[in-house]
């Protein structure tokens, strides 16, 4: 028995047994396709403006533009994940998204996901202070927050980045990562622990921040950890929305106008 059976006491709940090698590729293409997604649609939105000649460079974007830069290209990758998950996923096709990228509603798995957000700042924190004092303030802050740094967006511009930031952004790659390429590696039929080291790194590698890649390694440790021990995304998404609050919040504070 898994460790997130222990937990339920129930086996009727978790996605059914891994299907084997096939299974697996086609989720590890899904995965792939997202990610192409994500990095096509990060340069077109930005192409209406290049054509318009403005500058495409994050401080020279209109509010507008700027987070649609940052929201959209997450947004369709996340669509394309379930999309594919849906066409090519194993299993019957009734309830076959939900099965296959242990999407499930559980207060109690809400809740551990609650608890280990909340207890991870106690690493995450200071990792992100002792970070900060290695590479400098100026080299600290991720790609997102250097596009906003110093602008003012306004007021719903401003709290659109933050919902971005908290709520959609960790929904979107925990679809994806935990999701998506968790049921990959599943149908490998990998063992669990494995599994979540490999998409704890490949997270920290995925977000094409070199420099940042040992933060974002320690900070997706807790998230993938909410995954591994009930089994259910639903947990890991509130885990990294947790950890992703302070910096939403300090992104709204520093845009707000």
């Amino acid at each position: 028995m898994t460790i997130s059976e222990q937990l339920d006491g129930s086996r009727a709940t978790h996605p059914r047994a891994p299907r084997g090698r096939r299974a697996g590729i086609v989720m590890v293409i899904v995965f792939a396709a997202a990610e192409v997604v994500f990095l096509t649609a990060s340069f077109l939105v930005v192409v209406p403006y290049a054509l318009q000649g403005a500058p495409t460079a994050g401080k020279n974007l209109p509010p507008s533009a700027l987070l649609l830069s940052v929201l959209v290209p997450t947004v369709l990758a996340a669509l394309t994940a379930l999309a594919g998950t849906a066409a090519f996923g194993g299993g019957r096709r009734a309830g076959r998204v939900r099965r296959e990228l242990a999407i499930r509603w559980n207060w109690r798995h809400a809740g551990i996901g609650l608890v280990i957000g909340v207890g991870s700042l106690a690493i995450t924190l200071p990792a992100a202070s002792v970070w900060t004092a290695m590479v400098g303030e100026d080299d600290a802050s991720s790609a997102v927050g250097d596009a906003f740094a110093g602008r003012d967006l306004g007021p719903a511009v401003a709290l659109g980045a933050f919902l971005a930031m908290w709520l959609v952004a960790p929904l979107c790659e925990e679809l994806i990562f935990r999701g998506t390429l968790w049921r990959a590696l599943e149908h490998f039929r990998l063992n669990p622990w494995v599994i979540f080291a490999l998409t704890t790194v490949i997270f920290a590698v995925a977000h094409m921040e070199l420099l940042r890649s040992p933060l974002l390694l320690v900070v997706s440790i807790p998230v993938g950890l909410g995954r591994l021990l009930t089994g259910n995304v639903l947990t890991s998404i509130v885990t990294h929305q947790i950890n992703n609050l302070l910096p939403a919040a300090s992104l709204l504070s520093m845009t707000f106008g």
